[in-house]
């Protein structure tokens, strides 16, 4: 039974520099499978963006979506975790900052992220939330 970030967790991450414009930044969501990416240059995290972020913050802003920068729209990241801090922790972190997804930290550098759908698989298989997560997305 998985008791650590680490356990759950999904490693080497995407991320994107923060200087990409959101329709790049869209289209490798896309190509990927993926909701959600972390905006980052070198090992400096600047943030993260989900394909919510892209729609409401830029679309929906109504600029250039081939001139919106990333770094505009993507998420501040209030809270993260370490690999080996327990799924307590990592539930109690988003709990308390009403996020669904935190990145995962080691020596200072990105390493994962872990999510609510993976917190919820982890708890139990039979639970109505894990079959939600694991389910295949809309297409």
């Amino acid at each position: 039974m998985a008791t650590k970030v680490r356990d759950i967790m999904t490693g080497s991450p995407t991320s994107v520099s923060p200087e990409l414009d959101i329709v790049t930044v869209a289209r490798a969501m896309r190509d990927e499978d993926i909701g959600a990416v972390l905006v980052a240059d070198s090992d400096t995290l600047y943030g993260l963006v989900t394909d919510r972020d892209l729609v409401v913050r830029g679309l929906a802003a109504g600029d250039d979506p081939r001139q919106t920068k990333v770094a505009g729209v993507c998420s501040d990241v209030t809270a993260t975790v370490g690999p080996d801090d327990s799924l307590d922790t990592a539930a109690d972190r988003m709990r308390e900052r009403s996020v669904r997804r935190l990145p995962v930290i080691e020596n200072g550098r990105p390493i994962g992220i872990v999510s609510l759908g993976d917190l919820a698989i982890a708890e139990g298989a039979q639970s109505a939330l894990a079959d939600i997560s694991a389910a295949k997305g809309n297409t």
